[in-house]
């Protein structure tokens, strides 16, 4: 039973996944490591096994689990005969982001109504992936390509497009919302960032709704610092306010709480966002600078830690940061590989599979494409699960012998 869970029978490559899925399906003490051995198939044999629809169907409804999802097989799966519209139907309610795109840019998909209106139905589309969910049930193929809409790229352009929200009023009143809050350190903002934001809104605007009022709570330590912060300002404030019989006192005092300039200034974001609702904190975190985006990103409202990473001006060494910290939600590390630019970037991918607060189905999907050295640093980094340490040292002496594999 342990050979086998380790994928180590003597049988053929599309035997032993049949055996390695129905022992982690199945079988409470070798299932883990029938898990792992799985996640860390070889892509090639994976991708043959997954194509073949002579596949066994407790094989094929495995990698179409929503927890097993791999971005090489995916696409396969969808084409795969074997696979049932029934089953494509059941997952197509609830994925989103890259997953989205590759239902959208499938030809059988494309050509089922049915799948199409219950692609139509998940609330997790994006203003752009809607428009081309309608243009497919009505026949109407426009221009828009899927493949377009998943590159990322820093201008995000698409996103923009006035078809994300077919309501008019809703693009009209976000547009309000927007122009009726304006933030005076930010007001140079391009049109083109604008409209991102604008389409932010929009598109998450139940979202919003839903947090309603929600003040800025840093996650982790940096609340410390947020803390930290106010006691200097208001002592900075007392002593502005101060009579003129003690101004060379206040004058003494004062630099010895914030020596620093950079903590001065950190101190001053703090309050400026501390300050600001939901909505200000979206606008901030599209339009602010870099120092307003470390801040924002660890922003407890999710919604506002997402917006983050949707801004023009973000970079991809920022994300690098972001990938690698830990006061961050998870909800977040998550979101960061469904976008393709980030996900192409092997810093990015690293720092995110060596992140213990990286959710472990993320990290599993993402170790395929490190390398031999990282993942014998990984095999032995105590920060990560088990499950990572030991499917990090099984693809390392796979890939520094791959004769033994």
């Amino acid at each position: 039973m342990m050979a086998a869970a380790k994928g180590a029978l003597d049988a053929s490559a599309e035997e032993m996944v049949e055996i390695l899925v129905f022992l982690a399906e199945n079988n409470k003490i070798f299932g883990e490591t029938s898990r792992i051995t799985l996640a860390g198939w070889d892509e090639n044999s994976a991708k043959a096994i997954a194509s073949n629809p002579g596949t066994a169907k407790e094989v094929l409804d495995y990698w179409l689990s929503p927890k097993n999802l791999r971005p090489a097989l995916f696409p396969l799966l969808l084409e795969n005969s074997g696979v049932t519209l029934e089953k494509i139907s059941q997952i197509a309610a609830t994925l989103k982001g890259e997953w989205i795109d590759a239902m959208l840019a499938s030809p059988r998909i494309q050509k089922s109504q049915q799948l199409l209106r219950e692609l139509a139905g998940n609330n997790q589309l994006s203003g752009v992936q809607s428009v081309r969910v309608q243009e497919l049930i009505t026949g109407k193929s426009g221009p828009i390509a899927v493949e377009t809409k998943t590159e990322s790229v820093p201008a995000a352009p698409l996103p923009i497009q006035p078809p994300v929200v077919p309501e008019s009023a809703t693009v009209t009143q976000a547009t309000a919302e927007f122009e009726v809050v304006p933030d005076p350190g930010t007001a140079d903002a391009d049109p083109e960032t604008e409209k991102v934001i604008i389409a932010f809104m929009a598109e998450h605007a139940s979202e919003i709704a839903a947090e309603g009022n929600k003040p800025f709570q840093p996650i982790g330590g940096f609340h410390e610092e947020f803390a930290a912060a106010e006691p200097q300002a208001v002592a900075a404030a007392a002593g502005a306010t101060a009579t003129p019989a003690k101004p060379t006192t206040t004058v003494k005092t004062a630099p010895k709480k914030l020596t620093n300039p950079e903590d001065e200034q950190r101190g001053s974001v703090l309050q400026k966002i501390a300050k600001l609702d939901i909505k200000g904190r979206i606008q901030l975190a599209m339009k602010g600078t870099k120092e307003e985006r470390s801040i924002l990103v660890r922003d407890g409202t999710k919604i506002v830690a997402l917006a983050v990473l949707d801004s023009p001006k973000i970079t991809d060494g920022e994300v690098e940061k972001f990938a690698n910290q830990k006061n961050v939600l998870e909800a977040l590390l998550r979101a960061i590989p469904m976008k393709r630019r980030f996900a192409k970037n092997y810093v990015i991918v690293r720092n995110l599979v060596a992140n213990p607060r990286t959710p472990l189905d993320v990290s599993l999907g993402l170790m395929k494409n490190l390398l031999v050295q990282d993942l014998r640093n990984l095999s032995g980094n105590k920060e990560v699960s088990d499950t990572v340490r030991k499917l990090a040292l099984r693809m390392f002496k796979q890939k520094a012998d791959p004769g033994k594999g």
